[in-house]
């Protein structure tokens, strides 16, 4: 059972039954829920503990007055509230707390926000960003300008028609549906109207032009000495979002320079910007900015970094810090076209995509910065450390590792050990607990060791099982290596660390190679006199004659 954090609070029965009630501080935890995802509160389990105390059971009638004294103390919101029983047969109450369509608050007019596990006070610009935000009919399906749906581009009506039928994502039953039916169930069209969703990726430019907060392209290029020296502007409102990324892209002639990194006796080439990365981050500028209000998109290119600044901040919940763990749709009709049309992940901001191509061409990870009216995310040009490049293509090859263990993997390249410490801070994340699911399949696979324990542990890549595993085959995975390479593997092994025993052997070649497939390895190259054991059982050790 997870504990507290963005979409979850603990408290006490003693919040609402007893001497200690406190309905002030259940209210304050319900608005900051209402006006960020949602949430559940789960009343009756203590902080720390992951169910309620043995014995525990609910006054009859509780969940009634939790009900009436909510609606009485709050404004805006609405929740679902049962009383459940937990595994030691005790009972508690969980709150369920939908976002809410409008502003929440208090009786009181105090407002709420649920960040990471702290419910805290909106201030004033961001009452009213989020009241901006929160209308009862979303932006995406506003209709206000009474443009006929007739009017709509028919160019890109096709394009957008024929990409949807060709794309993976879109379920069949979608896919045979006419013109008009595409348009309803992507919210593109309302009635006899197209709405502002539609507008922007269907209208005419001139229509397009007419929502006043389409977006507005700048891209400047700055010399060494910070002057500018070219720029392109999409202002005319032509292409519709959906066509500026591949424009913004091919058009640019930055995004096609390399770079040629030495890789033994040849070299490599590196692009300058990953194209991957550029269209995430222009997917996710046009997704999740706030359409109410008005700013350019501005792309600088500079000769150590690329940098994008999209208007309006940050979601409620989101932060520079929780961005790679948080993921809040802005505007989801927005979010499930691109989704649809592969341009963004749905379930995610893509920021975890982002850092893991990043990191795997050596690069630093994006930095973003959240200013009063904007948010800035920062690429660095600069390769921190080639032999990284090689380590993750060759782990891309063998091994089936999860996006969060290539991250980790990732930093640890970078870096020369870090401990669990620097690894948490690295990856945002709050408890050294945390870092199972990150690290569990790169440990196994021998390529990550650690040293000491507790607070002093320490993770570093062990180089010397990467070069081993490059004097291989890089078809081969090591689960289903041959008994010859594996015997070459395991003298090669032997020769650089003599005297090891059977599981520091292991470790190194790999865990996901079943140990007695080592333990045969050994047995047949002592009797073919490539290797000698010294020692009994468990103090066997072997080196090479």
């Amino acid at each position: 059972m997870a504990l507290e954090g963005q979409g979850r609070e603990q408290k006490s029965l003693r919040l609402v039954h007893g001497d200690s009630q406190d309905w002030s501080q259940l209210a304050k935890h319900c608005v900051a829920f209402a006006n960020a995802l949602g949430g559940v509160i789960l009343i009756g389990i203590e902080d720390g503990c992951d169910q309620p105390p043995e014995g525990q059971k609910i006054p009859d009638g509780l969940l009634d007055k939790i009900r009436r004294r909510v609606s009485e103390i709050t404004v805006g919101l609405s929740l679902t509230a049962e009383v459940i029983t937990a595994k030691n047969e005790a009972k508690y109450i969980s709150l369920e707390i939908p976002r809410s369509n409008g502003l929440a608050s208090t009786t009181r007019g105090e407002c709420f926000v649920r960040i990471g596990d702290t419910s805290r006070p909106l201030k004033g610009d961001e009452i009213q960003r989020i009241s901006d935000e929160r209308s009862n009919v979303p932006w995406e399906r506003k209709t206000n300008l009474q443009i006929d749906r007739s009017s709509a581009d028919s160019e890109k009506v096709n394009a957008l028609v024929e990409m949807l039928r060709g794309s993976e994502l879109v379920k069949p039953l979608v896919k045979i549906k006419t013109v008009d039916e595409l348009l309803d169930h992507y919210r593109l069209a309302e009635g006899n109207f197209l709405t502002n969703l539609g507008l922007l990726c269907v209208g005419s430019s001139s229509d397009r032009g007419k929502l006043g907060t389409a977006p507005i392209i700048q891209v400047i290029k700055f010399d060494e000495f910070e002057q500018k020296i070219n720029k392109f502007c999409w202002d005319d409102h032509t292409l519709s979002p959906i066509e500026l990324i591949p424009a913004i892209w091919e058009e640019v002639p930055d995004f096609s320079e390399y770079y040629e990194v030495p890789k033994k006796i040849t070299r490599q080439q590196i692009p300058a910007f990953e194209e991957v990365v550029v269209r995430e981050l222009l997917a996710n500028a046009f997704v999740h900015r706030p359409y109410s209000q008005k700013g350019d998109i501005l792309i600088e290119i500079h000769p150590k970094f690329l940098r994008i600044t999209n208007p309006g901040q940050l979601p409620p919940g989101v932060t520079p810090e929780n961005a790679l763990h948080k993921s809040v749709r802005r505007n989801d009709d927005f979010a499930r076209l691109f989704h649809d049309l592969n341009l963004i992940e749905r379930e995610g901001s893509g920021l975890d995509r982002i850092y893991e191509i990043l990191l795997s061409k050596g690069r630093a990870v994006p930095e973003i910065i959240e200013d009063a009216d904007s948010v800035t995310v920062v690429i660095h040009r600069q390769i921190l450390k080639p032999e990284v490049i090689d380590m993750m293509a060759l782990v891309n090859s063998r091994f089936k590792f999860t996006l969060r263990e290539r991250i980790a993997l990732g930093f640890l390249g970078q870096n020369n050990g870090l401990s669990t410490h620097d690894l948490c801070h690295k990856l945002a994340l709050k408890s050294v607990n945390d870092l199972q699911p990150w690290l569990r399949g790169i440990s196994k696979s021998g390529l990550v060791r650690k040293v000491g324990n507790t607070r002093a542990t320490k993770y570093f890549v062990d180089w010397e099982r990467i070069k081993i595993l490059n004097s291989g085959s890089p078809q081969a995975a090591p689960e289903k290596i041959e008994a010859h390479r594996l015997a070459e593997l395991i003298v090669t092994d032997v020769e650089k660390h003599p005297y090891s025993p059977i599981r520091e052997i292991h470790s190194r070649l790999g865990e996901n190679i079943p140990r007695n497939r080592i333990k045969r390895g050994l047995s047949g190259l002592i009797k073919s006199g490539m290797l000698v054991s010294e020692g009994v059982k468990r103090g066997v050790r072997y080196r090479v004659p």
